[in-house]
């Protein structure tokens, strides 16, 4: 998000130096383009923002065992993220570069590697976390909302969860899975 507020920050500026120039303003025309521009921009970076997510959320193969992060700086994506199958990398900038306003995609997706251990991991974390009371609710979501992300015996837990109690238990089990060599947990608290 910082890049996000960088850029709005130059484009507010921008904008405030083309109006200007040329215009006899008092202190309060000149304040009302800014909020204008700033407003315009910030409509046009959200409205940017949710469709590039709801591309992302909406595509048939993306799964708990997927993780798909993008930045939005003015007209330009930057996927991220870590993917199992190489079709979904493919998928997701074709989705992002059919959205209206999207001039450029930055595809960094990693496609994880083929690996039958990392798939048994992925499958026995999986149970081993949304089998547990209290953490079972985020398995009934389309898309849970914890991702397990396996990299050659290497956990990963992304995504949000409503408590650190919910976060820390995760954590707690996916460490106790058999054959997981680190467990690193960038699960976040949502914000109330």
């Amino acid at each position: 998000m910082k890049c996000l507020s960088i850029h709005l920050g130059t484009l507010v500026v921008a904008l405030a130096v083309a109006v200007t120039p040329g215009m006899a303003q008092n202190g309060n025309d000149r304040n009302r383009a800014d909020r204008s521009a700033t407003s315009g921009s910030t409509t046009g970076q959200n409205r940017l923002v949710r469709e590039v997510r709801h591309e992302l959320v909406m595509l048939p193969y993306y799964g708990v065992f997927d993780n798909l992060v993008f930045r939005v700086d003015g007209s330009n994506v930057t996927l991220m993220g870590q993917v199992t199958r190489p079709t979904l990398k493919s998928d997701a900038e074709n989705a992002v570069k059919g959205i209206e306003g999207v001039t450029r995609v930055d595809n960094q997706i990693q496609v994880l590697p083929l690996s039958s251990m990392d798939d048994s991991i992925r499958m026995a974390t999986y149970r081993a976390i949304f089998s547990k009371p209290g953490l079972d609710r985020y398995a009934m979501q389309a898309v849970p909302p914890i991702h397990i992300i396996v990299d050659n015996g290497k956990v990963t837990l992304e995504g949000v969860v409503a408590t650190e109690a919910d976060k820390n238990q995760a954590g707690l089990y996916a460490n106790g899975v058999n054959g997981v060599f680190s467990v690193t947990n960038n699960l976040r608290v949502e914000s109330r």
